[in-house]
C-alpha cells in the first residue's frame, strides 16, 4: 500500500472544502459579524464555489497547476482579506508541490508550510495575533510530528486537523492584533476568529479527503 496522495485525492479535497465553506456559510459570518466586517463567509462560499466550477471544467493534469489555478481563481474572486490570503497559500502550495501526480506526504507537509509562509509573509501575522496563523501553525507542527512518528498521511493529516481546531478554539480569548478585528482593541476578546474557523474547515477537509 502507498503513502503518496494521489492527485484524485487534493481534487476531492478542494470539493470538500467548498462543501463545508457553502454550509458554514452563516456560522463564518456570524463569527465576521462579531469583530469584522461580517463577509468572510460569503466571500469564502464564493470563491470556493468559483474555484470547483473552475477545476470541473478542466482537471488541472498536477498538482502544482491545480493549486496554481485555485489561488489565481481566490484571488480574482474574493474580496476583503481572505482573498489575498488563500489566495497566496494556494499559489505557495503549487509551487512548492510542482509538476507530480502522486504527492509523499513529505511533501504535502513543506507545501503547506510554504502557503503558511506566503501568508506570513503578506499578513505579517504571528502565534496569538488571533488570525488564522493560530490554527494552521499548530496543525502542521502536529502534522511534521506525525510524520516524524511514522504515521501514515490519514492519521497524521488527521491530527492536524485536531491541531487546527484547538488553535481556532484558543483565538477566542486573545485580542486581536492584525486584521479588521485589530481596531475592536480589547473588545475583539471573547470571539473566535473567523479566519481560524474557515481554516480549521480546510485541514478537517484535508484529513477527510486524504482518508478517503
Amino acid at each position: 500500500m502507498t503513502n503518496t496522495i494521489p492527485l484524485t485525492a487534493l481534487v476531492d479535497w478542494l470539493h470538500r472544502f467548498h462543501d463545508a465553506a457553502v454550509e458554514n456559510r452563516d456560522w463564518l459570518t456570524e463569527l465576521d459579524s462579531a469583530i469584522g466586517d461580517a463577509d468572510h463567509g460569503a466571500n469564502m462560499a464564493r470563491g470556493m464555489t468559483a474555484v470547483v466550477e473552475k477545476i470541473d471544467q478542466t482537471t488541472p493534469a498536477t498538482a502544482g497547476d491545480l493549486f496554481k489555478t485555485v489561488g489565481m481563481t481566490l484571488v480574482s474572486t474574493v474580496g476583503g482579506a481572505s482573498g489575498p490570503l488563500y489566495g497566496t497559500f494556494f499559489l505557495r502550495l503549487g509551487t512548492a508541490l510542482g509538476p507530480v501526480t502522486e504527492v509523499e506526504p513529505a511533501a504535502l507537509a513543506a507545501g503547506l508550510r510554504a502557503g503558511l509562509d506566503g501568508i506570513v509573509a503578506r499578513g505579517k501575522a504571528e502565534a496569538g495575533d488571533k488570525t488564522l496563523f493560530d490554527a494552521v501553525s499548530p496543525a502542521l507542527a502536529a502534522l511534521d510530528a506525525a510524520l516524524a512518528e511514522g504515521a501514515d498521511p490519514a492519521a497524521a493529516t488527521a491530527r492536524a486537523a485536531v491541531a487546527a481546531a484547538a488553535g481556532r478554539d484558543a483565538t477566542i480569548p486573545l485580542v486581536a492584533h492584525k486584521g479588521r478585528a485589530s481596531y475592536l482593541g480589547e473588545r475583539s476578546a471573547g470571539h473566535m476568529d473567523p479566519g481560524s474557523a474557515s481554516a480549521t474547515l480546510l485541514l478537517e477537509t484535508l484529513a477527510a479527503a486524504v482518508a478517503g
